[in-house]
């Protein structure tokens, strides 16, 4: 089913945003119309507004299109032409047109915090535009878009049926560790084929970000990437400081839950295929089938009616439209996401369910990103619907932990509902050490330009011990050596990570307030997902009725909450 906004005020109905030539009479009409009053300027954006809705759902259409079928030559090639054919030539286009935003006289008369926001985003925007950059962010997309294919295409056979690597997951719940390893080994060893050139596609991504970093007058990639995304709210030191409070705090936590783990299985040490596994040896939760993709929707429909109504309703316009793609199979990108077509106000959700209980948690996730952009959808300039993104994953995390009360949706007895939430909650003080890893990865590999590969790998493994959990790797050294190429966040979104850190001390946050008044917290959460992007970061925190802190101060409460909360759940 396709949407469609009921009027529009600018755009030909007729416009095929995937022709350039239609698309440039439009941006050089909005270049050229005068500009004489504060109202002109108001209606100069809303008409800028909706060409760039039009032209940023066209995008993301194409990506959710090939990130479905990464074997559709066609659909690639239709995603390749935006990247490299239509977005390059329309950037510098938007980058005039911010820039006549910006030095208008009548720009200083427009009165609200939600200008004053947008004034600030789109100073920096300028700033740090260079045309010579614009064909430089298209290689890259093209690179990133080979890792895309390359993960697609691995699959392998395991008791006599060709598997996706995400279908291999739920192998590594059974309680027969030989099963286990000899799953586990078949995967590692598949992705060991193509550690080589997923090293290159690295490795060819690196000096275009730094070249694009020096082009715009930085001091290198992390410097580009901060002003990039917004970060006016915190600096890379403060996430370096969150990740020695993690270390001291999350990473004991971690390794005590991983004794526990060696006592409960009763082996001498933790192996990687010991990780998912329950610990008493029961068999793995099933929630669904693999089939059963309706089930997963039901059931977590069922999730949101309990929590609000409004929610439940919000959920389902997405089956209503369409708007959901979950299940795994061959020629499927990795992953999840969920993406935002701005024209109909409509968010999609991408995803790899196989039945495992993670694939809930994932669900209930996307879905608290599609909250927020239904919430923010009034909001009349699409540029100010979008949140930071720390707070976009507040609003996802937060239904995570929310939904985690009412798993007995799925399962039929409340012990496996208790082991649904207890996997959840060790998993997000798991979770912290990973992301700082990651994070800290990030930190090293783009202040360190002209690194070899053999000084990536050293790094990688140093954060390992800092940060890793108590694992023993014997005879599997290079497995965890290429670990990180796993993470495509590392390949699509540079410094894309310590969002999930921060978020996350925002939704256990909602989340130990809505012990509390739940109605209370549901309702400051949607009132502060409503504002979009129309506020700064620790606004949209104050608004949740949260406070925005990366310290040791704020983190080891939530810690010790989740500590107390596992012990009042059975094993």
């Amino acid at each position: 089913m396709t949407l469609r906004h009921p009027i529009r005020r600018f755009v030909p109905d007729s416009l095929n945003p995937g022709e350039f030539a239609q698309l440039e009479p439009l941006y050089r009409a909005l270049l050229d119309r005068p500009i004489a009053s504060a109202a002109d300027l108001e209606n100069w954006l809303l008409d800028l507004s909706e060409l760039s809705g039009i032209v940023d759902e066209y995008g993301n259409r194409r990506y959710v299109e090939k990130s479905c079928h990464t074997d559709n030559s066609e659909l690639e090639k239709a995603y390749l032409h935006f990247i490299q054919e239509i977005e390059p030539r329309i950037k510098p286009l938007f980058f005039q047109l911010q820039k006549k935003f910006v030095s208008s006289p009548f720009q200083k008369s427009l009165s609200g915090r939600r200008y004053e926001i947008l004034t600030r985003k789109w100073q920096t925007d300028v700033g740090l535009f260079r045309e010579e950059n614009v064909s430089l962010e298209a290689d890259c997309m093209r690179i990133s878009n080979e890792y895309d294919k390359l993960s697609g295409a691995m699959t392998v056979h395991f008791q006599a049926r060709e598997h996706t690597l995400q279908q291999m997951q739920r192998y590594q719940e059974l309680p027969d560790r030989t099963t286990r390893q000899w799953a586990w080994e078949i995967v590692a060893n598949r992705r060991l084929v193509d550690r080589t050139r997923v090293e290159d596609i690295f490795d060819q991504l690196l000096p275009l970000r730094e070249t694009i970093a020096r082009n715009a007058g930085l001091p290198d990639y992390r410097a580009y990437c901060w002003q990039t995304y917004k970060r006016f709210d915190y600096t890379p030191d403060d996430c370096l400081r969150f990740a020695d409070a993690i270390a001291e705090i999350s990473v004991p936590l971690v390794r005590k839950l991983d004794q526990s783990r060696k006592a409960a299985l009763g082996v001498p040490s933790l192996r990687p295929w010991d990780l998912a596994v329950d610990p008493m040896n029961r068999e793995p939760l099933k929630p669904f089938a693999e089939a059963q993709i309706d089930r997963l929707i039901a059931q977590t429909h069922s999730i949101f009616t309990r929590l609000s109504p409004a929610l439940a309703d919000d959920f389902d316009s997405l089956r209503r439209n369409g708007n959901l793609d979950l299940d795994s199979r061959k020629g499927k990108a990795p992953g999840g996401y969920q993406a935002t077509f701005e024209d109909v106000g409509q968010p999609f959700i991408f995803m790899n369910a196989a039945g495992l209980q993670r694939d809930v948690e994932v669900l209930l996730h996307e879905a608290g990103h599609a909250f927020h952009t239904l919430a923010a959808r009034p909001e009349p300039l699409m540029f100010l619907r979008g949140a930071p993104m720390e707070f976009c994953e507040v609003a996802s995390m937060s239904m995570e932990l929310l939904g985690s009360d009412h798993f007995d949706q799925f399962y039929g007895c409340c012990a496996d509902s208790a082991r649904g939430k207890r996997t959840m909650l060790e998993g997000i003080i798991r979770f912290f050490p990973w992301m700082t890893t990651i994070d800290s990865f990030q930190h090293w590999i783009y202040t360190h330009p002209g690194h070899t590969r053999e000084q990536r790998r050293d790094c990688w493994l140093s954060l390992q011990q800092r940060f890793g959990r108590d694992l023993d790797w014997t005879g599997y050294e290079p497995i965890r050596e290429c670990s990180w190429q796993q993470q495509l966040h590392l390949f699509h979104y540079p410094f894309y990570y310590i969002e999930y850190g921060i978020a996350q001390l925002g939704a256990l946050q909602l989340w130990l307030r809505s012990r509390q008044d739940m109605h209370a917290a549901l309702a400051n959460y949607r009132a502060a997902l409503a504002l979009g992007g129309t506020r700064s970061l620790p606004e949209l925190f104050s608004a949740a009725g949260l406070t925005f802190d990366l310290s040791a101060k704020t983190l080891r409460p939530l810690m010790n909450a989740i500590a107390e909360e596992l012990e009042t759940l059975p094993e």
